[in-house]
């Protein structure tokens, strides 16, 4: 067991990496490739291409140290069971969810387009998870899965910061678990959206949790 600092906001975040994971939220082609569900919605993709090297030295880092990994995926059955009307709707997207696209259906478990991208693949021993909401605890086994190896502190990189990072992030605050967000492996299509979220997160004291960037996160001691 090791035990390190990061220089974060609002204060120091210490950790031991053996009662840490890496959360990494839905790198997925679907959301960070030309032709996915995020660029059906009208979004520029690159918005979030442009954390890929940054996410893969956090990757890099923390298996190097040990920490647990998990990877999560937001993706459905394929009859749909899992998504209700109220998300399959919203909105007047070109492509909806389990609509055929150039990477298969979207969000669909096991179609090409939901795969994590090949730069930030899963190795043998990380943990993969398959959500159907925004927060990756709701209708998982994630919290089962963390309790059995004792974690009590959570890192978190991934897209989108707004949604599917913010809405994890708050579910294990609520959890119990010291939550910190590495600012720049983490983006959303819209840059005010990531500002607000990183500006809220640690906002009153650290009201959810702590942020740093990777250069914090790399530096610790």
């Amino acid at each position: 067991m090791t035990t390190c600092t990061i220089a974060a906001l609002p204060g120091p975040f210490e950790f031991d990496t053996a009662t840490t994971a890496l959360v990494i939220i839905d790198m997925q082609r679907d959301f960070i490739e030309p032709g996915g569900f995020g660029a059906a919605l009208g979004n520029d993709v690159t918005q979030l291409s442009n954390i890929v090297p940054t996410v893969q030295a956090l990757l890099a880092w923390a298996r190097g140290l040990g920490i647990l990994v998990v990877h999560t995926r937001e993706s459905h059955a394929p009859d749909l069971s899992d998504c209700p009307d109220a998300k399959r709707l919203r909105g007047e997207p070109n492509i909806r969810i389990g609509d055929p696209g150039p990477m298969g259906r979207i969000l669909i478990r096991g179609e090409p387009g939901n795969a994590i991208i090949a730069e930030l693949a899963p190795v043998a021993g990380e943990i993969v998870i398959d959500k159907p909401g925004k927060g990756a605890f709701y209708a998982t086994r994630l919290g089962e899965n963390l309790a059995e190896r004792s974690i009590t502190h959570l890192l978190f990189a991934g897209v989108t910061t707004e949604v599917c990072v913010q809405t994890s992030m708050r579910e294990a605050n609520d959890r119990g678990y010291a939550c910190l967000l590495v600012t720049d492996a983490t983006a959303s299509y819209f840059p005010a959206f990531w500002q607000s979220t990183v500006d809220m997160l640690a906002s009153q004291g650290g009201i959810i949790g702590w942020t740093a960037p990777f250069a914090a996160v790399r530096g610790a001691d």
